[in-house]
């Protein structure tokens, strides 16, 4: 059980909601602060002229509204934009952007019935996700278009995705017995002013491109043990002598991961303490940088994991709202909490971060299929009749493919603003655009990491060195084994590759829990 209002909310908050399945509860002193909030801004703003409650939006905001108008106000606002188009994100995108709306509600400074948040912790429970649309939103006064589509679940209407059906919401409403939200006083703007979506979506992006990462590392280290690299390009003596947390992190983890592995070497004993007569010395001093410089080139994705991180989780941890109602000054501030610049430029980061270990990925299968380079391996780790049979020969196309998609959607949406809005969102910062491109590269990258993992187990039949790596490489080298096994006659490589990278993908690795454990132990 997730307890929503009482502490600071994290990604492994997040984790445990979205992927363990565990259901939120409301902090009782939180929701006590809610009410406080909402009782306070009806009193407040019952003789006052106050955005959003009794004036227009936007560029409209000149316009007083009477009062007797005011509650259908905010349903105009949440029906109008409801404009969003192409295609819907799945439930677990959803249901991040609902647990970080969830999050700030909880805050106290939104002005809100608490029925909203009691509403959104039982739509997130019983798994009721209102359907969004990944076009609409320029992230300035936060996620506009997105939140509209989520609020209309609120309210009851529209579609939601209910036990992996897109169903009508207010029957499924019905259904479960579930009274939609009634609109007191600002509702309507409240919901759609604000970052949720962009930060849900970064939320899930964190924790697929966490566990990426860690999947990177593993395919690293496996073709260290391939090559039976030398292992002082990992040591903690080379790599402590840069002063990047990441890159310390990423050599302490191979380091960890290979500790027991017969196959890579020490230089000392090969190179040092041996007498070297022969003038060409067939294998490699120094490996190629996709194997010997993985601290240097994983340890800046590593930081820019970790920063990113640290970005949503302040994020989902702000007030996203305008105005912001403050019961303790007893005064309503105006101002652009709602403007998504951090968020977008965080995805951005980590888009490039994501789009790098791509191309690490890809030099590394290369590595694998070039029987030039690697020179143990048959061209294409074919494990048939060579000209006759390809092995991953067609796969190497769809990875290296997928790759220049990743370098071509790196490109930022944090720059890319257009004003719109009749000119009064002049700077907007395009964080829910930057949120969706880093999505899709995570998901690219972990299609090009799984022909690379095919690749790997064809290497290792070959080599035939299973029994050598490590004992953390051969536990998950067994499990591919199975999913991939190892192939002489040509077959057909859609499905292999797609049941490996959903392996990847449904696979949660510990490689970071357990290195923070290790430093603090």
């Amino acid at each position: 059980m997730v307890r929503i209002g009482d502490r600071r909310l994290v990604l492994r908050d997040f984790e445990k909601v979205l992927f363990n399945k565990e259901e939120v509860t409301l902090d009782s002193n939180a929701l006590q602060k809610v009410e406080a909030c909402y009782q306070f801004l009806k009193k407040f703003a019952s003789d006052k002229v106050i955005y959003g409650i009794n004036t227009g939006f936007g560029p409209m905001a000149q316009y007083k509204i009477e009062d007797d108008k005011c509650i259908q106000l905010q349903y105009n606002l949440i029906r109008s934009h409801c404009s969003g188009m192409g295609d819907a994100f799945d439930d677990t995108y959803i249901q991040a952007a609902m647990l970080c709306q969830l999050n700030t509600m909880m805050l106290a400074h939104s002005g809100i019935d608490k029925q909203v948040p009691e509403l959104i912790s039982l739509l997130i429970n019983e798994k009721i996700c209102p359907i969004v649309f990944e076009h609409g939103g320029v992230g300035a006064s936060g996620d506009l278009v997105q939140l509209a589509h989520l609020a209309l679940g609120y309210i009851g209407e529209g579609d939601v995705f209910y036990n992996g059906q897109k169903k009508n919401c207010a029957e499924v409403l019905k259904m479960k017995n579930i009274r939609p939200l009634e609109i007191q006083m600002r509702e309507g703007l409240s919901l759609m002013n604000g970052t949720s979506v962009m930060t849900g979506v970064g939320f899930v992006n964190a924790s697929f491109a966490k566990n990426l990462l860690g999947w990177s590392i593993t395919a690293s280290a496996m073709l260290n043990e391939i090559v039976c690299a030398y292992d002082d390009h990992l040591s903690k003596e080379l790599n402590y002598a840069k002063k990047h947390t990441g890159q310390r992190a990423i050599a302490d983890i191979l380091r960890q991961v290979l500790q027991d592995s017969d196959l890579t070497e020490n230089r000392q004993e090969h190179l040092y303490n041996t007498e070297v007569k022969e003038t060409l010395i067939k294998k490699k001093v120094q490996e190629y940088y996709s194997l010997r410089c993985l601290p240097q080139i994983l340890g800046p994705i590593y930081d820019a994991l970790h920063q990113t991180i640290e970005t949503l989780e302040n994020e989902a941890n702000s007030v996203n709202d305008n105005p912001i109602i403050d019961v303790e000054t007893q005064n309503v501030y105006h101002g652009g909490n709602f403007h998504g610049d951090y968020v977008s430029l965080s995805m951005d980061h980590l888009r490039l971060a994501v789009t790098k270990l791509s191309m690490l990925s890809e030099r590394q299968l290369n590595f694998l299929l070039n029987h030039k380079i690697n020179d143990i391996l048959p061209p294409f780790v074919n494990l048939g009749e060579l000209g006759f049979n390809f092995g991953v020969q067609g796969a190497q196309f769809t990875a290296t493919s997928t790759t220049a998609e990743n370098q071509m959607l790196s490109n930022s949406m944090y720059v890319h603003s257009i004003p719109n809005n009749n000119d009064n969102q002049d700077v907007v910062s395009m964080g829910t655009n930057s949120s969706s491109a880093t999505r899709r590269v995570i998901e690219n990258a972990y299609q090009v990491l799984a022909i690379e993992f095919v690749a790997i187990v064809q290497a290792v039949e070959y080599l035939g060195i299973e029994e050598r790596l490590s004992s953390y490489t051969k536990k998950l080298y067994k499990e591919l084994k199975i999913i991939s096994p190892p192939f002489v006659e040509d077959t057909t490589m859609y499905a292999r590759n797609t049941a490996v990278k959903e392996y990847l993908q449904n696979k949660r690795l510990d490689l970071f829990d357990q290195h923070e454990a290790l430093k603090k132990a």
